[in-house]
C-alpha cells in the first residue's frame, strides 16, 4: 500500500471510530432520532471515502502490476466483483469532486 493512501485511510478510519463513539452516546442518551440518523449518514459517507482511497491504491498498485504480469482479465473480473458492492464507485455521488 502506498504510504500516502495508508495514512489517509487510517486517519479517516480513526476519525470514524471517534465519531461512532459519539453516535453510540447519542443513542444511549436517547437523542432525537433524526439527529442520530444524520450522524449515521455522515459515518457512512466517511466509510465510503475510505473505500475510494483503498480503490485508488489498488488501481495504482495491484491492478497495475497484474496488467504488467499479463493477468488483466483476472484483475478486471476481480474489480467488477468489487464494484458491485462499492457504492463509492456505483452510487449517485460516485466521482463527484466534493467527495474527494
Amino acid at each position: 500500500m502506498r504510504d500516502v493512501h495508508k495514512r489517509s485511510a487510517l486517519n479517516r478510519l480513526k476519525t470514524v471510530r471517534g465519531h461512532l463513539d459519539g453516535v453510540i452516546g447519542m443513542v444511549e442518551d436517547e437523542r432525537y432520532c433524526p439527529e442520530i440518523m444524520k450522524q449515521v449518514s455522515a459515518l457512512q459517507a466517511s466509510l465510503e471515502k475510505v473505500n475510494r482511497i483503498l480503490l485508488q491504491n489498488h488501481l495504482e498498485t495491484c491492478v497495475t502490476e497484474a496488467v504488467k504480469a499479463g493477468r488483466a482479465s483476472e484483475i478486471v473480473d476481480e474489480l467488477m466483483e468489487t464494484m458491485k458492492y462499492t457504492a463509492a464507485v456505483t452510487g449517485p455521488s460516485a466521482g463527484t469532486k466534493e467527495d474527494t
